[in-house]
């Protein structure tokens, strides 16, 4: 496991918070009823004409099945994931390490964090691999280390 991945799981972790939560949508979001088309009854030609069955083959439930099945594992992968890059902040002793790894999370350029802080770039590329270096010394408390070791081990 090198350092490059535990800085792009952090770095990633903007979108995949915002992923989680649309799949949340998807998952858990679609289980009410419709209610656009409840108690209203329909006039004219509309209320004469067949409307076909309101159920779904057997094949299209499958399919169905299988795509939610494959949702919420993604959905729980990502979910692991953005729990353990949120919970090796705090791992970091110095609060201007956390400001770093914070403004990685929220998927900042190291440019935009350079300004941000007003430090240089060679300065804040040494600071952060300090972070890298500590989350992957820290082996046995690091979430993401752990993380990726069980995804290593999966495959």
């Amino acid at each position: 496991m090198n350092l490059k991945t535990i800085e792009n799981m952090i770095s990633d972790y903007h979108w995949m918070i915002r992923e989680v939560d649309r799949l949340e949508q998807v998952l858990w979001g679609a289980w009410g009823f419709n209610q656009k088309n409840e108690g209203v009854s329909q006039y004219g030609l509309a209320s004469v004409m067949p409307n076909g069955s309101p159920g779904k083959s057997q094949a299209e439930l499958d399919a169905m099945d299988r795509q939610d099945r494959k949702r919420y594992e993604r959905y729980m992968r990502f979910k692991r994931m953005t729990s353990a890059v949120e919970h090796d902040i705090e791992l970091l002793d110095d609060d201007f390490l956390r400001t770093i790894y914070d403004c990685m999370m929220e998927g900042m350029s190291y440019r935009a964090i350079g300004m941000h802080l007003g430090i240089a770039r060679r300065t804040l590329y040494n600071k952060k691999d300090t972070i890298l270096h500590t989350l992957h010394t820290l082996d046995q408390s690091s979430q993401i280390i752990h993380f990726l070791q069980s995804q290593k081990n999966a495959v």
